[in-house]
């Protein structure tokens, strides 16, 4: 379940059947994109560091702004970001 402060995050979802665990890229990229200090808090309480590393690396969704901010915090080299390849910031790995 979704913790009531963050039921804002996922406004486009049935929260009442919505289970996170059974979607955590969509689940994660919301909450990296969106989320507060309390929002990442129960992010990294819920799923993996591995698993969050794994959309930060991968989800197109994410913002310039966002994927930047993640990759840093996690340590991720920047060309290994989606995100900023197709947002145009860094050229595709050869």
């Amino acid at each position: 379940m979704i913790p009531q402060d963050l039921h804002a995050l996922f406004w486009d979802v049935d929260l009442e059947t919505f289970d996170p665990i059974q979607y955590p890229e969509y689940t994660i990229f919301r909450v990296l994109e969106l989320g507060d200090r309390p929002a990442i808090t129960w992010l990294r309480k819920t799923f993996s560091q591995d698993q969050i590393k794994e959309v930060i690396r991968n989800e197109q969704r994410l913002s310039p702004r966002s994927a930047n901010f993640w990759a840093l915090i996690y340590g991720i080299p920047l060309e290994e970001i989606a995100a900023l390849r197709v947002a145009g910031i860094l050229l595709p790995n050869k």
